[in-house]
């Protein structure tokens, strides 16, 4: 694992941490970020292949993880995730998340570069530069 992906994660262990008592809402509410922007570059399907794919490999580790396709309106797209969500104990939803947004970013870092993806990162999620994950990840 390279110092840059570590970095990635780092990130969104600090985006996650604030709140890891809260379950679905809040890690929605990332993904939604982060949709916007990637679907603005790769499209919707680019999006939808990249989420699914992350979902599959996710589900190996929490296989009540479910990925159907994606809505394509944008206040309904994640409503399968959050449903995947309810009835999971907020530790559990926790670690899903984290583990289902390093697989996604580290697949999208493969393919449109590591430099390409922080941007996208810190656009989606405005990574506050005031903390150290967020200095380094702006320096990346």
């Amino acid at each position: 694992m390279q110092a840059s992906d570590v970095l990635r994660h780092l990130v969104i262990e600090n985006l996650m941490a604030p709140h890891p008592e809260k379950d679905a809402d809040a890690a929605i509410g990332l993904w939604e970020q982060m949709a916007t922007q990637i679907i603005s570059l790769v499209g919707e399907g680019g999006f939808n292949s990249l989420y699914a794919r992350s979902v599959y490999l996710t589900q190996s580790t929490y296989p009540w993880l479910t990925a159907n396709a994606l809505s394509p309106q944008a206040d309904h797209r994640f409503v399968q995730l959050k449903t995947s969500f309810e009835g999971q104990t907020p530790a559990e939803v926790y670690a899903a998340n984290r583990l289902l947004l390093i697989t996604f970013t580290d697949i999208l870092a493969a393919l449109i570069g590591e430099q390409l993806t922080t941007s996208i990162l810190r656009l989606a999620w405005s990574v506050d530069a005031s903390d150290k994950a967020g200095k380094e990840f702006e320096n990346e």
